[in-house]
């Protein structure tokens, strides 16, 4: 009988530790995740190229040039 209530600890202990650890792992993948990260990634150079000079980080003769290297 005490090794039924051993193991019943050891399987219970073993169960709470393992949904703690998923758990934690999946709060923090989640919150890594944020979706201007993703969205920059799935940008190309030319959308990226055209966001910058939307935004005035480039000159004009500056985002002409760079649109010819992308081209």
């Amino acid at each position: 009988m005490m090794i039924f209530g051993l193991l019943f600890l050891l399987f219970f202990w073993g169960g709470l530790i393992a949904l703690a650890i998923w758990l934690v792992k999946s709060l923090f993948a989640s919150s890594q995740r944020s979706p201007s990260t993703t969205q920059v990634l799935e940008l190309n150079a030319s959308k990226i190229l055209d966001q910058r000079y939307a935004r005035g980080e480039i000159t004009r003769e500056q985002y002409e040039l760079m649109k010819l290297d992308i081209h």
